[in-house]
């Protein structure tokens, strides 16, 4: 069946910079280039709130288990962590010496993991008042462009073209080399494989245990744009953004391509995240994000793309 747009929301944010769902996939957050972060009702488009705090542009954010609070990293190099109910800061968290470029909650939402242009993971507890990182990861030689954090590992992905696996019970690193720019990570959800994806338009799945290159996917244009990548429907197929305007949808066993969602009037699909549990993904694009799934039972009048 084939996907269809069900709303597209104006940010008013300049540039957004990414977008993503919170826990159960009832709101989402959009990181903009004014240097706020938005909350908004993605089946209506309403804005629930805006959170302004940042002295640069919001570069990634991410929402608590709970939906209690919102962590989000910018270009001042800072580090914030939010009330959602209030819209204020809790924690101004500074550490890093260059951009932050993206932050995950682990499981509880205790700590904060972010990652920088300066090379380093940091973690941060923001349950306590302490301001200084927790741990600090030093082993990247260039940008740390995405990460994964699941209950007992910190994966991080690098533009040196490794991604590393720190083993918090073992207290053990892991680095597999792909030797090609990584932009982004994403962790299929039996954990058995990774999903890079890399500057020369190529996307990789990887054997999380043995670094094994299992697959590759190509078709989609990432130039020099850091475009991010998801698994959807129940591990079987793989979506990217790309730079000529649409996303492409794999299958992950054929790697062959399955479709195309083209937008209208182009710019580059760089930021996308899939609904936790259902079949809706937004996508970022320019000043805007856009929403697609599977067409309403009721006859909700959408537009249809084609293949």
């Amino acid at each position: 069946m084939e996907l269809v747009r069900k709303s597209i929301i104006e940010c008013n944010q300049g540039a957004v910079r990414a977008v993503r769902y919170n826990v159960d996939g009832s709101y989402c957050l959009t990181c903009g280039s004014d240097k706020k972060i938005k909350l908004w009702n993605p089946r209506s488009g309403l804005l629930l709130k805006t959170y302004g705090g940042h002295a640069g542009e919001v570069m990634d954010a991410a929402g608590s288990c709970d939906s209690g609070f919102i962590v989000s990293v910018s270009a001042d190099k800072s580090v914030i962590y939010w009330d959602v109910t209030t819209g204020l800061p809790v924690r101004r968290l500074r550490g890093h010496a260059g951009t932050v470029k993206c932050v995950k909650f682990n499981e509880d939402s205790s700590v904060a993991v972010s990652g920088s242009t300066d090379n380093t993971v940091m973690c941060w507890d923001v349950r306590t008042r302490k301001l200084e990182p927790i741990q600090t990861m030093r082993e990247a030689k260039d940008c740390i462009s995405s990460l994964v954090v699941t209950e007992h590992k910190i994966i991080a992905a690098s533009l040196d073209g490794s991604i590393r696996q720190y083993d918090l019970r073992a207290g053990e690193l892991t680095c597999d080399t792909v030797g090609v720019p990584i932009t982004h990570v994403v962790q299929t959800s039996d954990g058995q494989c990774l999903l890079a994806a890399c500057l020369d338009s190529t996307i990789r799945l990887i054997d999380t245990d043995t670094g094994e290159l299992l697959s590759e996917y190509q078709g989609h244009r990432t130039e020099d744009y850091h475009i991010e990548c998801a698994v959807i429907k129940s591990d079987s197929q793989i979506i990217s953004g790309s730079a000529e305007g649409c996303a492409v949808v794999w299958d992950l066993l054929e790697s062959s391509e399955v479709r195309r969602i083209r937008m209208d009037s182009g710019g580059v699909v760089h930021s996308l995240a899939p609904h936790p549990t259902g079949s809706d993904i937004m996508f970022a694009r320019r000043r805007h994000v856009e929403m697609w799934g599977l067409p309403e039972e009721d006859g909700e009048e959408d537009e249809m793309i084609a293949e």
